[in-house]
């Protein structure tokens, strides 16, 4: 396949989008000099209770939230896909775009990535950055996924982080 240049997809609930996901977002677009990330927004993340905004509010907070900064793009892929597994979602780009295809997490996820559908076979479709969160550095590091996947299409980005999650931001 001809690339035509790399992007990155930063996927979650964003319940809600914060600085943390706008820090990672910045630090991959210069590190790898991608075209644009996209924030790949989910309905509801698998592994995790449902959201309590709804996915038509979330899209326009995180519209709202990133107008100054063009080279993201909000997505909200399951319905055409018709899946909210990550996996489905970096087929249907592979199949309908000329990108290189990084896709972008936080250290928490990394924890659990090894619970998530066909986690192998993500890894296997494209490359994988994983970014330090304040307090997960350890257990990531001793994560089932890290020990599988580190340095083959898995790299672990130490970056001045930001300490903030969407969980503490609901509780305000």
């Amino acid at each position: 396949m001809n690339f035509r240049g790399k992007i990155g997809v930063l996927g979650g609930s964003f319940d809600p989008a914060h600085k943390g996901h706008l820090a990672i977002s910045k630090e991959a677009r210069k590190i790898l000099k991608l075209k644009k990330v996209i924030w790949a927004i989910t309905e509801k993340n698998p592994l995790k209770n449902k959201s309590s905004t709804n996915i038509l509010e979330r899209i326009h907070q995180c519209k709202k939230f990133t107008k100054s900064h063009k080279f993201i793009e909000i997505k909200f892929f399951e319905k055409l896909i018709k899946s909210n597994k990550t996996i489905d979602l970096i087929n249907f780009l592979k199949r309908n775009t000329k990108f290189e295809i990084y896709f972008l997490m936080g250290a928490d996820s990394l924890i659990s990535f090894h619970k998530w559908h066909k986690w192998k076979i993500i890894s296997q479709k494209c490359k994988i950055l994983v970014f330090d969160r304040q307090g997960y550095k350890k257990k990531s590091l001793n994560s089932i996924s890290f020990k599988k996947l580190n340095g083959k299409s898995l790299n672990f980005i130490n970056f001045k982080k930001v300490n903030i999650s969407s969980s503490q931001l609901r509780k305000i």
